[in-house]
């Protein structure tokens, strides 16, 4: 079981059995030891301050069934990440193109939307995106995103033609469109603005 201390005793990396490396941090905010799993980063396990790093490490023996579970979901979701970092160059911008207005097209008709014009670009910093005079940006890399998530962002951007900010109204509106979406929403971001 190796131990590295990092700034003082501010966080300390543990080797754990079955489950590799895990940075353990002290936090004052936390009111109680908290684990997450992020892809590409690892896991980290948020420390309060009144918790020693030994009785941390005790917890998360306890919790390692629950880990191994999530770190094979980390894995699957960096592969899938990996392949569309891979592939990026390997899009057809003119079949991206096709697909991305044609889908944007049928549901904007389907849910009565009005657009005025759209680009679709390789983007590197979001998804989508729609100005104030109603144009919409549409990552060219959509294409490779489940179709689900990728309808969640066209949708997005249309609702944006309605309602310009992300307060309540937004939300509600685009939960009558999608179910949940701030589910999806938390599921694009699995994809995350990394990948660019």
């Amino acid at each position: 079981m190796a131990h590295e201390r990092l700034h003082g005793r501010a966080q300390i990396e543990i080797q754990i059995e079955g489950i590799g490396s895990v940075l353990f941090e002290k936090s004052r905010r936390a009111r109680r030891l908290n684990i997450t799993i992020i892809p590409l980063k690892g896991i980290r396990v948020a420390v309060p301050r009144s918790v020693t790093f030994a009785e941390a490490e005790r917890f998360v023996y306890t919790k390692t069934g629950w880990i191994q579970k999530h770190l094979n979901k980390m894995k699957a979701i960096e592969l899938q990440r990996k392949k569309i970092i891979e592939n990026s160059e390997l899009i057809d911008k003119t079949y991206a193109k096709k697909k991305l207005i044609g889908r944007l097209d049928v549901l904007a008709e389907k849910y009565g939307f009005t657009y005025n014009r759209v680009f679709i670009k390789n983007q590197k910093s979001r998804w989508g995106s729609c100005s104030s005079k109603n144009n919409i940006n549409l990552n060219v890399k959509l294409v490779r995103l489940p179709a689900e998530l990728m309808d969640y962002v066209i949708l997005h951007e249309l609702v944006h033609t309605k309602i310009k900010n992300h307060g309540k109204k937004f939300w509600a509106e685009l939960d009558k469109l999608v179910g949940n979406a701030k589910a999806r929403d938390k599921e694009l971001k699995k994809y995350g603005v990394g990948l660019f």
